[in-house]
């Protein structure tokens, strides 16, 4: 794992998903009113200035456990990495931790799109830090660093039953996390003023357009990137062609719910379906065949451009969408694996087992980050408020908030 071409790649994929939280703010800044665009794009900046941070002093100690019964691990055990930076390990480590940066970085961000033209940045600020230090940094540590989640099957099964809870990339982690936690702070915060179907549009569709491809392209690194940490890297084959079977799958389950339902196939509904397939094959990328993960494409598709609609007959703003494409496309390949995940599925090996785990891990993170999420934001509306005035949501949020226009057109 530490041979040159393994480390260049480590480099390489760290930067790849470095990218995508970038592409985040284009991706939700073309989509908000142009009077919103800095503030969007802001809420994730903010998001890698303060969260890479936080991992560098505290984040990375937390997300490993030596015991599935841990929450977390010690913020204290490695503070600002100076132990780690010193050690014969350092090289491989530090380049683990700077991707595990990226991670926690974007699933942050990905929760902003949820109350866009209306949220304070400072009160933003705020709840990222903490969501970070209570919601991703433990969830991390369930998934991928020794906890519960990793150990569900054999605490479940036994030690020998070889059944294991699979999430490549982050289906529970971040987008299941971030889409629950979006649910919550949508709701604590409330509808936008004029909120109704069709009367809130993109304002720069080109710009959401530049999000996505950006998006997609970092998500080679987000999918394969920890394929550094094998000998051979002999997973890439199948995680690079199923992160992009998938995903142009999704684009075209997407633009056929659009025009069956009586509309037009539009660019917007394009890169959503986009976003969607990339959403759904993150957990499964290393353990679908490429056929089955062509299936799991056109259905998140599809699901994600239907779930999208419910906000308008449940009443929630969630403003661009962050739970129809992230909650509901992160539990779609969540659980499609425990049908269809390679030997081990349902219906490709038999073995219900694996279902169970599934459910179990998605249901899990899915409880816990919404209710701290809820929680989190609820305390700063009850204290310095979260939600800015009325009045200055009309007036525009880069304006009163930032100081800045988006669009210079006089002088």
């Amino acid at each position: 794992m530490d041979a040159p071409g393994n480390i260049s790649w480590a480099v390489t994929a760290t930067a790849l998903v470095l990218l995508m939280t970038p592409g985040v703010a284009f991706f939700y800044g073309g989509l908000v009113k142009a009077k919103s665009v800095i503030s969007m794009m802001m809420m994730s900046f903010g998001a890698i200035g303060l969260v890479a941070v936080l991992w560098i002093l505290y984040g990375s100690s937390m997300s490993a456990v030596t015991s599935p019964d841990q929450f977390a691990g010690n913020p204290f055990a490695d503070f600002g990495l100076s132990g780690l930076a010193a050690s014969p390990d350092a090289n491989v480590g530090l380049i683990s931790i700077a991707y595990g940066a990226t991670f926690a970085i974007i699933t942050v961000a990905l929760i902003s799109g949820s109350i866009a033209d209306r949220a304070k940045f400072g009160s933003w600020m705020i709840f990222a830090g903490v969501f970070a230090t209570v919601g991703y940094f433990p969830i991390a540590a369930w998934v991928w660093g020794g906890g519960w989640i990793m150990n569900l099957g054999d605490l479940l099964f036994g030690p020998d039953s070889g059944v294991h809870v699979i999430d490549y990339a982050g289906g529970t982690a971040v987008h299941i996390n971030a889409g629950a936690a979006a649910l919550a702070l949508a709701l604590v915060l409330g509808k936008r003023i004029g909120f109704e179907k069709g009367i809130l549009k993109p304002h720069n569709v080109p710009l959401t357009l530049l999000g996505a491809a950006l998006l997609w392209f970092g998500w080679f690194g987000f999918n394969a990137g920890a394929e550094w940490l094998s000998e051979d890297m002999g997973g890439v084959g199948l995680i690079a062609i199923n992160t992009l079977g998938a995903t142009a799958a999704a684009i075209l389950g997407w633009i056929v719910i659009e025009r069956v339902r009586g509309g037009k196939p539009t660019s917007v509904g394009a890169a959503s379906g986009a976003v969607a397939g990339l959403v759904a094959i993150t957990p499964a990328c290393a353990n679908l065949t490429p056929g089955w993960a062509l299936v799991l494409g056109l259905a998140s598709g599809a699901l994600c451009a239907l779930a999208v609609e419910l906000k308008f007959r449940l009443g929630f703003d969630d403003s661009l969408d962050v739970v129809g494409i992230h909650l509901v496309g992160g539990l779609l390949g969540t659980v499609y694996l425990g049908f269809f995940a390679t030997e081990v599925g349902l219906f490709t090996g038999g073995d219900w087992r694996l279902l169970v785990v599934q459910l179990l891990a998605s249901s899990g993170v899915l409880l816990y980050s919404f209710a701290v999420a809820w929680v989190i934001g609820t305390v700063i509306e009850k204290t310095i408020g979260f939600r800015i005035e009325n009045a200055d949501e009309i007036a525009g949020v880069d304006v009163v908030v930032h100081g800045e226009e988006g669009y210079a057109l006089t002088t």
